[in-house]
């Protein structure tokens, strides 16, 4: 798990460092996005009043799918713990140009910023959770049963006295009490040591809420008839047979839901949006207009207006309450391959004054991000199939071999960055994984020829003139 950082201690260095264990090569984009994050903390450091008007230097990021874009803005959010969200430009301009449809990106980053905020506060109560999930457990095994409260009344208490003269007499049933209650304290510490995982147990959950039934008129998407009617309709429990581990981790979630505070979680969830949020606009470049002032033109310049504001910076009506984006940090990012920065309309442009250009993945890349990177795809692949209790081992020369196949392809088709690894990889590795759980091997290293055997004949092709996709 990546190391969380504050602020204070994450110099730009430091952010580049971290950085550079995911990601191959885009200095400049690393640089970018942690200056960026530094200014933040800098800010931080002002006076109230100058504070005020230190806003973030929003990024554009340009350059070809899969060369690290979405995996630079995602890793910096996941360093600082700070809540992020990702929205494709393009949704804005498929249904028709509707203007609030834009502040769809700040309710969804405030969503994602209160359920962080709650997760982080049943993490730190999880123990106190998980002891009250295996006290439930233990009780369901030992078949005690929540007692309900006594009416109060004379007429009660005549029947639940009639019922007890008839049944047994109190010895008896003090007898039976202390059984049973040593009967859950065994159950309970068999529990504790995990020997009872598989075993079924009955237990109360809570019901998951119905779809939603309706939205509320005016074009907020975000806000349901049940996200209005939540408070107010309580939610009844009912009964499920599932094995202990299940039931402890479904309980011990509902057990540390009850032990936070919501109302803290929300206040603490906004702040955070406004202070520390992050929009990643993807495919930013798909709503610039060509030199035609008509049709999805018109929809795409509109959208430009409509989300300057939010860059700008505004107050958003979210379900947990308002929101304001001065200071959140916008991240734009596109391929730009039929139109420039410069054509978004100026007071955009102004808002987003930092831009830079990442590089197309060259052969050498493919194979650091192959060897170097933190839970690079091949260890990925290796950890898959030692499941299988089956070894796998890459040699140097298959590596190679590999990065040049997927190098290859992104020229001659489709330039999908890195993504072509994954697609190379999945063909190399089908018929072993497939056949895997039935070998009796139990190792293997794939080499070169191993390699050259399963792409046979795309390498039988002929040899195109790689120099006329390098123009």
């Amino acid at each position: 798990m990546a190391k969380k950082y504050n602020l204070s201690e994450l110099t730009p260095k430091k952010t580049v460092e971290e950085l550079d264990r995911y990601i191959i090569g885009q200095d400049e984009a690393k640089k970018a996005v942690a200056v960026a994050l530094r200014n933040r903390y800098r800010r931080a450091m002002l006076p109230e009043d100058m504070k005020e008007e230190v806003t973030p230097k929003n990024i554009i990021l340009m350059g070809p799918t899969g060369v690290g874009k979405t995996e630079i803005t995602r890793r910096i959010a996941k360093l600082v713990n700070a809540p992020l969200v990702k929205v494709e430009a393009t949704k804005f301009t498929e249904v028709g140009y509707v203007g609030r449809d834009v502040e769809s990106m700040i309710r969804d980053l405030t969503a994602n910023a209160v359920k962080q905020a709650e997760q982080e506060m049943m993490d730190a109560v999880r123990e106190e959770a998980q002891d009250k999930a295996e006290n439930q457990i233990a009780d369901a095994l030992a078949g005690l049963k929540k007692r309900k409260k006594d009416s109060g009344s004379a007429l009660g208490d005549f029947f639940s006295g009639r019922s007890a003269m008839k049944t047994e007499n109190s010895a008896e049933k003090e007898e039976k009490i202390q059984s049973r209650k040593e009967k859950r304290q065994e159950l309970y510490e068999q529990l504790k040591a995990g020997q009872l995982e598989d075993m079924e147990v009955t237990v109360e959950v809570d019901s998951k809420p119905a779809p939603p039934i309706g939205m509320v008129a005016g074009g907020d998407t975000s806000i349901s008839m049940d996200d209005l009617m939540s408070g107010l309709m309580p939610q009844k429990p009912k009964k499920k047979t599932m094995k202990v581990k299940d039931a402890r981790r479904i309980l011990t979630e509902q057990e540390a839901a009850k032990l936070i505070d919501k109302d803290e979680a929300i206040d603490i969830g906004l702040r955070n949006v406004e202070e520390n949020g992050i929009v990643f606009i993807d495919e930013i470049d798909k709503i610039i207009g060509t030199a035609r002032n008509y049709g999805p033109n018109v929809s795409r310049e509109g959208v430009q207006r409509d989300i300057l504001p939010i860059v700008e910076g505004s107050t958003v009506t979210t379900k947990y309450g308002p929101v304001k984006t001065d200071y959140i940090l916008f991240i734009g990012s596109g391929a730009f391959h039929s139109t420039k920065v410069t054509d978004l309309i100026p007071e955009l442009q102004g808002r987003f004054p930092v831009t830079v250009a990442l590089d197309s993945l060259t052969e050498e890349d493919f194979v650091k991000i192959l060897s170097q990177t933190e839970n690079s795809l091949l260890k990925q692949y290796k950890a898959l199939l030692e499941t299988e209790g089956y070894e796998i081992e890459f040699a140097d020369s298959a590596i190679k071999r590999i990065a040049e196949i997927a190098y290859k392809e992104n020229l001659e088709d489709e330039n999908i960055g890195a993504r072509r690894l994954h697609t190379v990889l999945e063909r190399l590795l089908e018929d072993l994984s497939y056949e895997i759980p039935d070998l009796e091997q139990t190792a293997v290293t794939i080499d070169e020829d191993y390699v050259n055997k399963v792409f046979k004949k795309e390498l039988e092709k002929p040899q195109k003139n790689i120099e006329q996709y390098m123009l």
